[in-house]
This record gives structure tokens, sequence and C-alpha cells, in this order.
């Protein structure tokens, strides 16, 4: 179903709750995953994802269209995100490092998540590649997820976080740097 179809049956109130159902069906594991490569814990996942298909409820009828559904419904899944980080840091008054440290001991005792919704192969590899991710700032972070693991243009990655095209292919190759460096440290000390 195309989005104009499912926003014209979202629109008509005897099929509202229909179309609706479609569209957690259609974005909903996409969403998760993306959020999951973020925060690490499932259950923190599953609350975001929670809270980000009720904003979606709540706004849906606003939706203009100026984007595509899938871009909108992400743009409201990193806003999540990254305000659930933010809010985690303060609310612990923890340092980047401390958060950081938090999320890597999840990331090591989530076996579910190394092995699953990912395309690369082997746990041990896996892990690394996860733990390198972990040392990058939240928001270099998803921009990689976005053009790595979900394949995004920039344009689409672009339209939902708010930079140009430009400062993200700067971020993304920035973060190919880093995690370069630090598999490459990883190497060398195992």
């Amino acid at each position: 179903m195309t989005d104009a179809e499912l926003l014209a049956k979202y629109r008509d109130p005897s099929t509202r709750n229909y179309a609706f159902n479609l569209l957690v069906r259609q974005y909903q594991q996409k969403i998760y995953w993306h959020i999951r490569k973020m925060v690490i814990d499932h259950d923190d996942a599953d609350d975001l994802v929670q809270e980000t298909f009720i904003k979606v409820w709540n706004s849906l009828e606003q939706f203009r269209g100026d984007s595509q559904l899938y871009t909108w419904i992400y743009r409201i899944a990193t806003n999540e995100c990254l305000n659930f980080l933010n809010k985690k840091r303060r609310r612990f008054f923890l340092p980047i490092g401390d958060v950081e440290g938090e999320l890597m001991e999840k990331l090591e005792s989530n076996s579910d998540f190394v092995t699953s919704g990912n395309e690369l192969s082997g746990e041990e590899i896996q892990l690394k590649l996860q733990k390198a991710l972990l040392k990058l700032p939240d928001k270099q972070r998803l921009v990689f997820n976005m053009k790595y693991f979900d394949d995004m243009k920039y344009e689409e990655i672009a339209d939902i976080t708010g930079t140009s095209v430009g400062a993200l292919k700067a971020s993304y190759h920035l973060a190919v740097k880093k995690i370069e460096d630090y598999l490459d440290k990883s190497d060398t000390s195992d």
C-alpha cells in the first residue's frame, strides 16, 4: 500500500484504526532496529518504539506530506532516541563515557543484539563493530547506522536529521575513520 493510500484510509474515520495497524506493521521492525542500534537494550528500544508510534498516532492528522512517510516516522524515532540518551545522562549525571560504558555492558550481555537484525556474520566481528560504534558521538553513530545498516541515501538522512548532505557525508566519513582506528587498535591488542 502506498503512503497516499495509507493516509487516505487513516483520514477516513471508519478505516483509521485499520490504516494505523497497517502503518505499524509496515514500519515497526525497521524502527525497532533503528532505535535498538542506538540504545542497545531491548526493553528500552521497545519502550521507545511504543513512544514513537504514540507520537505518530497523535500527529499523523497534521502530516503534510512534505517528506515521505517513513522519513517522517524515522525523524520521530531519531528524536526519541536522542532525547532518551540525553535524559539518561542528565538523570544520572553521567558523563558521556559512563553512558558509553553502560551501553557497552548491555551490548556484551545482549547476545540477541549481536546475532539478530544485522547483516555482518560472526558474533565477535559484530561485537567489535558495535563496541566501535559506541565510541562515536550519538549523532555520528546515528548517521553511520542509517547509511551503513539501513542503506539510506544521504538525502533521506538529511530529511530525517535536518542536516545538510555535505555535513552528513563528512560525519559519515569521520565515523568510518574512527571505527577503522578503533578496530585497528583492538586487533593489535588481541
